[in-house]
């Protein structure tokens, strides 16, 4: 069988350095970029937020059974990367972009845009995700490629994270607008996302040549009868509800809970608590995370795996509730952020494997190759997480009477004395919400039945009809 080498596995994680960039940044600023910057109500903002994520999760399965029926020379997925990743960058760019017009024009433009994003969106992240079950027929090569795929994204992720603050106040130092000032921080990661994009389809290769022998409607007939995807999408939709909502949660925490001119102080040394801060190290914490998954997930199994991460996160998520908000509480926010970030790091690509293994199931029991609508179901539930999630934060913000900020004092960093009840919401969703999600997911998750040994049974006997490349 063969074995993919090193500069393969970079060049698949190269392409999730791009998509994570841009998912952290639309996930964890987008709602306060909307709700601040752009101008919008919260409760439009939250609207917004659920249409357009619903519509792309909705999407997800459409790509997947265009990319599952697409044959070019470059094989089936793959060749997206090349296709997609100029619209990707343009329209990522657009959608940080704040047109002068009335309210209402600037409403439909924030819908057309983002609507127009998540499908680009879709175009380029199902094919990509769906290369994992073509690339190696190896189960256990299949956790490293998504290690390697994780550990990049991460790192992405925390790139721009780190460097968004920084860059908006960089150009803001040229005295542009606050508008500007954000459009052209989206420029800066747009290109980068471009030229990753492209690595990725010039340094990784499809090895496995699989071929459906049912038709469309049977293929989603079979994915409905495939028990273990049901408890695999709902598990990993409250996974990426987790995520969300802390993530989004994250600068309003910060810019009204702890204030914007705090500081980590140790000794004499000091350095400014930030938002950014807190999810680029949140980021590397994730990439620690990622390197553990393999001998972890080799040791317990994937589904033991799954569940003592899930138990981590309730506690952790619990206990972030009571910490103060003072010097000393700011440290102890910062390390549970790191013992979260772990966990969540493991999980990542722990729940990409399992959904290789669920396409390997599909294959073998219902003999269909569905690898793109399989995948593309991950998204979806990435998406549907989001979208919830995202719009769960802006409404219950604006059911406790949250204060908006005016650009003005954006610009000049006034603090607001939001009310106890809305200060209170922002707590619960840096800490019960999260944890309440995350025990849905461990009891869904007991259910899941592909074990190691029964993976074990299923890829030997693919192996005896698959065509595999070995050149």
């Amino acid at each position: 069988m063969h074995k993919s080498n090193i500069v393969e596995k970079i060049g698949y994680g190269l392409g999730d350095i791009s998509s994570s960039m841009f998912w952290k940044i639309f996930s964890y600023y987008l709602p306060f970029f909307y709700s601040n910057i752009f101008g919008l109500r919260l409760v439009d903002a939250g609207i917004l937020v659920l249409i357009t994520r619903i519509w792309d999760a909705v999407s997800d399965p459409m790509m997947g059974i265009i990319a599952d029926r697409t044959h070019t020379r470059w094989g089936k997925y793959r060749p997206y990367l090349l296709w997609v990743a100029p619209f990707f960058s343009l329209v990522g760019i657009l959608l940080f972009t704040t047109p002068d017009l009335h309210y209402t024009g600037k409403l439909v433009w924030a819908y057309a845009t983002y609507l127009l994003m998540m499908t680009v969106y879709t175009a380029i992240n199902v094919p990509y995700g769906a290369m994992l079950g073509v690339m190696t027929a190896d189960s256990e090569e299949k956790i490293i490629f998504s290690s390697y795929r994780m550990f990049f994204a991460y790192a992405g992720s925390f790139i721009a994270l780190a460097a968004w603050e920084p860059l908006c106040r960089l150009f803001q130092g040229m005295n542009f607008s606050l508008q500007t000032d954000w459009q052209l921080s989206m420029v800066v990661i747009a290109a980068a996302c471009l030229v990753l994009f492209v690595l990725c389809f010039l340094l990784t290769k499809e090895r496995l040549h699989t071929v459906s022998t049912v038709s469309v409607g049977k293929d989603i007939k079979a994915l409905m009868h495939n028990g273990p995807w049901w408890i695999l999408i709902v598990a990993a939709l409250c996974f990426n509800l987790f995520c969300t909502v802390r993530g989004a949660t994250v600068a309003y925490y910060f810019s009204d809970i702890i204030g914007f001119n705090q500081y980590l102080r140790l000794g004499e040394w000091s350095v400014l608590f930030y938002a950014g801060l807190f999810l680029g190290i949140g980021e590397i914490a994730n990439m620690v995370g990622v390197m553990l998954t393999v001998p972890i997930a080799k040791h317990l199994g994937k589904k033991t795996t799954f569940i003592a991460v899930n138990m981590g996160l309730v506690g952790l998520s619990i206990l972030f509730f009571f910490i103060p908000v003072s010097p000393a509480g700011f440290w102890l926010m910062l390390l549970l952020q790191v013992l979260i970030s772990v966990l969540t790091g493991i999980m990542s690509p722990l729940i990409w494997s399992m959904y290789a293994d669920v396409s390997d199931y599909a294959e073998y029991k219902f003999h269909t190759a569905s690898t793109g609508l399989i995948f593309s179901s991950s998204s979806m539930a990435q998406k549907f997480g989001g979208a919830f999630g995202g719009a769960a934060v802006l409404w219950l913000l604006a059911s406790c009477g949250y204060i908006v900020r005016t650009d003005a004092q954006m610009t000049a960093q006034v603090a607001i004395l939001q009310t106890d009840q809305a200060q209170m919401c922002l707590r619960a969703l840096m800490s019960f919400i999260p944890a309440g999600v995350a025990l849905l997911s461990i009891i869904v998750c007991r259910m899941y039945s592909l074990t190691t040994q029964k993976m074990g049974a299923i890829n030997e006997e693919l192996a005896k009809k698959r065509q595999i490349e070995t050149k």
